[in-house]
C-alpha cells in the first residue's frame, strides 16, 4: 500500500480568485493557484506573472568600495585571483567574472578548490599558494563570508580581498573585515541571489564604471594592457576565454539561469526575472561548451531548453567533474572557444557524471543497509547520521537527498577517511538543518550552508556524539512520530478542465523551483482504468474518469503499479504539462499522488465544490489559515 499523505489545501475565498479572473482574464484554476500562492492583489498577480522585476547592482550596499578596489588592480596590472567554488554555482560564478575581468583587459586568473584536499571555502593553505605566486588581490565568489581569520592571513601575506558570496554568516556575526558584496549583508532587495547573480552584478558595476571613464575622458579599465596568463593548471590559463568582440555582461546570463536553477535558491522577485531572461539566452548561446553540453545531455531542440531541462541534463554533468575528480574541466568547458575542445571535454563530463551514478547507487545501498540496522537497534529517530568508509565525500549530498524523499527525515551522510570524516546533509521542510548544526556545533571542526542543505568536517572520534546530538536535535523539534508528508494543493479542478488550454496557462507561472513548485492539481473521486505499460516497463499510462469526463495520464518510475486499484475512488494530485514529440504538442497529466477515497456524489455534469473535499478514512484534510 502507498504512503498515506496529508492534502494541505491552503483558503481560497471565492471573492479573490473571481477578481483575479476579472481583472487578469485567467481561469478558475489559475486564480486558485494565484491565492493559494499569496498573491490575491492583481498586481501582485500580475507583477509575478509578468517576472520582471531587476534591480541595479548599486542597490548593493558598499559595492563602490569592491568596485574601486577591483579597479586599482586591474590598472595596476597586478594579479587578480577570483576563487570559485566546486558545485555549479562557483564553477559559474568563477566564469562570470573572469569573463568579465578578461573583457578589460585585467591581469586575472582563477583557483577552484578541490573537494577532496582543500574542502569548501577558503582555506589557509590556498591563501599562502597563491601569496607565492604572485596574488596581489583575491576575488572570492561563492564563498568567504565565513572566512574571518583566513581573509586576515591573506591580507597579512600582501593580498587585498573582496568577498563575494551568498551564504549565511558565522553564528557570532563576525564578517572578514574586507569590501563584501552579498545579497543578504548588503540589503540587496533580493536577498536570495545565488552566488552566479552576484558576480553578473558585479561584473555589470564594473563595466558600468569602464564605460563612464570612457564618457568622461578618464583613463578606461580597457585602456591598460593585457597581463600575461597564468600558466598553472590548478588556477587555469584560459588564453581562449579572452575578451570577445562585443562582450557584454548580459552575455552571460545563460551562466546566471544555469547556476540559479542549479543551486535551488527561490525562484521569486529577481531570481523569476534573471531565470527566465537566462533560459533564453541559454536556448541561444553563442559559448561552445554550453552548447556541446546540450548536446551530449541529448537535448536535440536547444530552443526547447527549460529549467527541468537545466536541473536534470545539464547541471549534474556540469557539477560532475567537481564531485569526482576536479571542477576545473567544468569551468574550461564554460571558457573555451574552440567548439571540438568543447565536445571533448563535455564528452568526458558526461562519462564523470554516469560514474557518478553508479558510485551513488553504491553508497545508496549501504546508507539503506545502515539505516535498517539502526532502526532495528534503536528504533525510528527524528533524523539520521550515517557514516561509512569509502564513501565518496563528492556524492553523499545527493544520497542525502534520494534518503530524504524515501523517508522525510533529515539526514546526514559522512564520508569517513582516516581520523576525520566530511558530512554533507539535506533536510526536509520543518527542519533547519544549518539550526542543528549550530546546536551540535561542539562536535564539529567546521560547517556552514543553508536551512534545507549543509556541509561538514568531524574527527571520527566525535562522531557518535554528533550522531546522538543531532538525533535528540531533531526530535525535539520534530517529534517524536514519523511526520506525515504533506500533499500540497494548489487547485480543485474538475476532469473537463485538463486540457491543452488549462496546460499553455499554466507555463505562465514558470520557470518552476524552490519556492515556486510546479502546479499541483486536485482531482476528486476519481476512478483509474486502462493501464498500460510504458518505457519497457518503468512507466504506466492508464484512463482517469471523474463524472462524466474522461482523460489520459501517465505515472513515471512506478512500473504498472498505482497507488489505488483500478475502478477504487481516489483523490488524485497531478502536474499538468505540455508534451511535445515529433512535433506534436498535446496536454500530459502526470500523477503526482493518489489515495482511497469515500466515493464522490455528483450528476454526471457536476463541477466539484472548491473546498467540499470529504476526508476519507485514510486521510486528513487541513486547511492553513
Amino acid at each position: 500500500m502507498d504512503e498515506i499523505r496529508r492534502f494541505e489545501v491552503a483558503p481560497c475565498a471565492e471573492l479573490q480568485v473571481g477578481g483575479l479572473q476579472r481583472e487578469l482574464g485567467v481561469s478558475a484554476a489559475l486564480g486558485q493557484v494565484l491565492v493559494r500562492r499569496g498573491l490575491c492583489d492583481p498586481e501582485r498577480a500580475r507583477a509575478f506573472l509578468a517576472a520582471d522585476e531587476q534591480h541595479p547592482a548599486a542597490a548593493f550596499a558598499g559595492i563602490e568600495e569592491a568596485i574601486a578596489r577591483i579597479r586599482a588592480h586591474v590598472q595596476a596590472g597586478t594579479r587578480i585571483t577570483v576563487h570559485g567554488d566546486y558545485d555549479v554555482d562557483g564553477i559559474c560564478s568563477t566564469a562570470v567574472l573572469v569573463r568579465a575581468l578578461r573583457a578589460l583587459h585585467a591581469n586575472v586568473d582563477w583557483y577552484l578548490p578541490d573537494r577532496a584536499r582543500d574542502g569548501y571555502g577558503l582555506n589557509p593553505d590556498t591563501v599562502r599558494r597563491l601569496a607565492q605566486r604572485g596574488t596581489r588581490l583575491l576575488v572570492t565568489v561563492d564563498c568567504a563570508i565565513t572566512a574571518v581569520a583566513e581573509v586576515e592571513l591573506a591580507k597579512s601575506l600582501g593580498i587585498d580581498v573582496v568577498v563575494t558570496d551568498h551564504h549565511a554568516p558565522r553564528v557570532d556575526g563576525q564578517l572578514p573585515r574586507a569590501p563584501i558584496v552579498h545579497p543578504a549583508q548588503c540589503g540587496y532587495p533580493c536577498p536570495d541571489l545565488c552566488a552566479t547573480a552576484v558576480a553578473h552584478k558585479l561584473a555589470l558595476a564594473l563595466w558600468e564604471a569602464a564605460g563612464r571613464d570612457r564618457t568622461d575622458g578618464r583613463r578606461s579599465l580597457g585602456d591598460t594592457p593585457a597581463a600575461r596568463l597564468d600558466e598553472d593548471t590548478a588556477t587555469g590559463s584560459g588564453a581562449d576565454a579572452g575578451m570577445a568582440a562585443g562582450y557584454h555582461p548580459h552575455e552571460d546570463l545563460d551562466l546566471v539561469a544555469l547556476a540559479t536553477i542549479a543551486d535551488v535558491v527561490p525562484l521569486l522577485g529577481e531570481n523569476r526575472s534573471l531565470v527566465r531572461r537566462g533560459l533564453r539566452a541559454l536556448a541561444g548561446t553563442a559559448k561552445p561548451g554550453l552548447r556541446a553540453l546540450m548536446t551530449v545531455a541529448r537535448i536535440s531542440d536547444p530552443a526547447k531548453v527549460n529549467e527541468r531541462s537545466v536541473a536534470f541534463a545539464l547541471a549534474p554533468r556540469l557539477n560532475a567533474a567537481g564531485r569526482l575528480y576536479r571542477a576545473d574541466a567544468g569551468l574550461e568547458l564554460i571558457l573555451t572557444a574552440d567548439p571540438a575542445r568543447a565536445l571533448q571535454v563535455a564528452t568526458e563530463l558526461d562519462r564523470a557524471n554516469h560514474e557518478r551514478r553508479d558510485t551513488e547507487l553504491r553508497i545508496l545501498a549501504d546508507a539503506e543497509a545502515q539505516l535498517a540496522q539502526l532502526r532495528e537497534s534503536r528504533g525510528e529517530l527524528a533524523g539520521y547520521v550515517l557514516a561509512g568508509e569509502g564513501w565518496h565525500p563528492g556524492v553523499i549530498g545527493i544520497v542525502a537527498s534520494r534518503l530524504v524523499e524515501r523517508h522525510h527525515r533529515p539526514f546526514v551522510l559522512i564520508a569517513l577517511d582516516g581520523d576525520t570524516g566530511r558530512g554533507s546533509g539535506r533536510s526536509i521542510e520543518d527542519f533547519d538543518l544549518l539550526g542543528a548544526l549550530h546546536a551540535s556545533a561542539g562536535h564539529l571542526l567546521r560547517y556552514g550552508g543553508h536551512r534545507a542543505a549543509a556541509g561538514l568536517e568531524i574527527a571520527r572520534e566525535r562522531l557518535e556524539d554528533f550522531g546522538e546530538a543531532f538525533a535528540a536535535h531533531a526530535r525535539a523539534t520534530l517529534g517524536a512520530e514519523p511526520p506525515v508528508r504533506p500533499e500540497r494543493v494548489d487547485a480543485i479542478v474538475a476532469c473537463e478542465e485538463l486540457g491543452m488550454e488549462l496546460a499553455e496557462e499554466l507555463q505562465a507561472l514558470a520557470p518552476f523551483g524552490s519556492a515556486n513548485p510546479p502546479v499541483s492539481l486536485l482531482l476528486r473521486g476519481a476512478t483509474f482504468a486502462d493501464r498500460r505499460a510504458m518505457g519497457e516497463g518503468r512507466h504506466v499510462r492508464f484512463a482517469i474518469r471523474a463524472g462524466a469526463a474522461r482523460a489520459r495520464a501517465v505515472a513515471f518510475g512506478r512500473g504498472t503499479r498505482l497507488p489505488v486499484e483500478d475502478g477504487v475512488p481516489a483523490d488524485a494530485t497531478f502536474a499538468l504539462e505540455v508534451n511535445e514529440w515529433r512535433g506534436v504538442s498535446e496536454p500530459r497529466l502526470v500523477l503526482r499522488h493518489a489515495q482511497a477515497c469515500e466515493p464522490v456524489a455528483r450528476s454526471a455534469d457536476e463541477a466539484p465544490a472548491p473546498e467540499a473535499i470529504p476526508v476519507g478514512a485514510e486521510q486528513e484534510l487541513v486547511l492553513f489559515a
